[in-house]
Order: C-alpha cells, then structure tokens, then sequence
C-alpha cells in the first residue's frame, strides 16, 4: 500500500518540476526567444530600409542624375559644323587662340551613340588652359574626352619659335 506521506513526496516532487521549469524558461528561454524575435524583426526593418523599392525619393535623385549627366553629352550633331564650331572659335577668340583645326568627319570615331570630335587649339599655355576649362564649362557642345599638349618648332622667317598645340577630343551623343 502506498503511505499518505509518499504520495505528498510524489506530488511534491512533480509540482517542484514543475516549478524548476517554469523558472528555468521565465529567466533562461523566455529572454532568449524574445531576443531572437527582435532580432529578426531589426533584420526585416533593415532589409527593407536598404532596399531601393521602399525609397521613392532615390529612384527620383537617381533619375535626375542620369539626366544631367546625359545633358552633358547632348549636342545638335545636325547643326555640329555650324553651330557648335563658331561657339567652340568665339570661346577660342575670347583667349586669344587660334582654332587651327578642325578634322573632316571621321566615321572610325563614331560609335553606337556617341560621336568623338578633335579640335586643335593654337597658343601660349595660359591661354589654352583657359579655353579648355571655357570648353568643359560650356554646355551642349559635349564632354572633353581626351587632350593633348604637343610643343613644335616653327622656323618662321629664321626665328626658332615655339608652336603649343592643344588637341581636344570632344564627346557627345548623336
């Protein structure tokens, strides 16, 4: 037979079980669950955060970034000879410097979208500095893709005279 004061033992036994478990989840695994809920609740927060779906407003500065970036490199490439030519000389005239060349067109410079255009500038270096920050500051005549500075002599009358030459690569699209 089983005593009234083992039975308590047994219920004791089970109801400080019990209790050891409660405890145990209350100061150990409640803590750690809800950490690891918040946990992915930043993550989600975060993820969305860095995604460019959710922010309108960085399409809308990327959009307009591209534009003027394009803008740069627009040109009338119909009206290039007339146009752009007489501004890029007035600038040239402007600094005292002579436009000496200006190359016939040349299709091996044409690429899909893009046309390149050199253009070479006579003159002293200050004066030629000056026109190719006029140039890159200019609008709608395109981008300087490349320059070069090139020195000659010229033997002009006798006289041993230096020629600085500035030949600038333009780039605009069609």
């Amino acid at each position: 037979m089983i005593k009234p004061g083992q039975i308590k033992k047994e219920y004791l036994l089970l109801a400080a079980s019990v209790l050891m478990v409660v405890i145990c989840y209350q100061l150990a695994f409640k803590k750690t669950i809800e950490a690891w809920h918040l946990h992915r609740q930043l993550e989600a927060q975060v993820s969305q955060t860095l995604s460019t779906n959710f922010q309108p407003g960085y399409s809308e500065r990327k959009s307009a970034n591209i534009s003027k970036i394009l803008n740069l490199y627009k040109a009338d490439t119909l009206n290039f000879r007339s146009n752009i030519i007489s501004r890029i000389s007035s600038i040239a005239e402007k600094e005292n410097v002579k436009l000496s060349e200006v190359p016939a067109d040349d299709p091996a410079l044409h690429h899909n979208k893009l046309i390149h255009q050199k253009l070479a500038f006579d003159g002293n270096y200050f004066s030629l500095v000056k026109t190719l920050d006029d140039l890159q500051k200019t609008p709608e005549i395109g981008v300087v893709r490349s320059v070069d500075l090139k020195s000659a002599s010229s033997n002009i009358n006798g006289t041993g005279t230096k020629i600085l030459t500035l030949i600038v690569e333009l780039e605009f699209t069609r």
